[in-house]
């Protein structure tokens, strides 16, 4: 399947315009044309280990959850220069004629996607996100309504008629909203006023999710299904005040990768996040709740079988689509 086909329906499963202000999410690697995609391998961190793996399946695309270039940089150099990493891959990739991809913040907040998988580990309940993404445009695809006030000796029409010719570049033309009466202190014959239309929020996306379990179920329980959910044996638990291990969890809210900007705040039995710092910890400790922290890649990696099958159909088939085996989270329990 060519590059810009695979581009389009990586788009169709998570909106860009669903990522993060911050993120650098797309395709940020590309061979030059024509590059068509025949073997397709999916990882959560794009490391030089994984792009070896790749040379040698003849990988010609790799989507990579976290975005390999993310600051930005200055040079590229094939050398083993310290800290040069980065930079070694974009060249092996341009060398190799390997296009790189990355989703991240779309997947994390778009309906189906990684915080909806992780909101899976104790079981069937109602899900909501916990804030809303935001429509990177209204539906008119206008950003701010002018309303008008003309004056008695105005023609109505010929204002109308000149506003329309404009009509298709950010502008909407709807219609003449009052006259300016003749006893009004100024004497301008039009008065514009605009203002900014605000954006709807997009139904069932957004960061984190909010899951309120259909039946409860005790700390413990809870602890052992996130790790057979995250194929982990081993988690951190920082027990809420006043809780043990047979307190009831009916509301867990989640946030996949570094989950404290978030969660912070939000009224939940359980926290379930890769990382948080030592004093949101501290913070929802006091209030009852109770957090569990596994790492924060391994809070996403697990997503990438259910994302792999759902690419298997949205490219038909087209494309041989792999999950990396040598993806792993740099920090290991000894």
């Amino acid at each position: 399947m060519d590059l810009q086909m695979v581009v389009s329906n990586l788009e169709k499963l998570a909106p860009l315009s669903l990522a993060e202000s911050w993120d650098n999410v797309g395709l940020l690697i590309e061979p030059s044309p024509p590059h068509i995609v025949k073997t397709m391998m999916l990882t959560n961190d794009l490391t030089e280990q994984v792009m070896d793996e790749a040379l040698e399946k003849k990988v010609d695309f790799i989507l990579s959850y976290h975005p390999p270039i993310f600051r930005p940089l200055k040079r590229l150099r094939s050398g083993t220069v310290r800290g040069a990493w980065k930079e070694r891959l974009v060249v092996t990739a341009l060398e190799g004629r390997v296009a790189v991809y990355s989703p991240h913040t779309a997947c994390d907040c778009v309906c189906g996607g990684v915080n909806d998988w992780l909101g899976q580990a104790l079981g069937l309940g109602s899900v909501v996100p916990i804030s809303h993404s935001i429509a990177s445009s209204t539906p008119s695809g206008a950003s701010h309504r002018v309303e008008l006030s003309i004056g008695r000796d105005v023609d109505a029409e010929e204002i109308l008629s000149r506003l329309k010719s404009v009509e298709g570049a950010g502008v909407q033309v709807c219609t003449v909203s009052r006259r300016i009466s003749s006893a009004a202190p100024w004497h301008l014959p039009v008065l514009l006023t605009p203002y900014p239309l605000f954006q709807p929020p997009v139904p069932n996306a957004g960061p984190g999710r909010l899951c309120t379990l259909d039946e409860p179920v005790t700390i413990a329980t809870a602890l052992q299904r996130i790790k057979a959910h995250l194929r982990l044996q081993h988690v951190r638990l920082a027990l809420g005040a006043q809780c043990t291990l047979e307190s009831l969890v009916r509301t867990m809210a989640v946030c996949a990768g570094s989950g404290s900007s978030v969660l912070n705040g939000v009224k939940a039995d359980l926290y379930l996040t890769g990382e948080m710092s030592h004093h949101d910890v501290l913070d929802a400790v006091a209030t009852g709740t109770s957090v569990v922290l596994c790492d924060h890649s391994n809070t996403e990696r697990g997503y990438l079988s259910q994302l792999g099958d759902q690419l298997k159909t949205q490219l038909e088939g087209k494309v041989n689509v792999l999950i990396s085996e040598r993806d792993r989270d740099p920090l290991q329990v000894m």
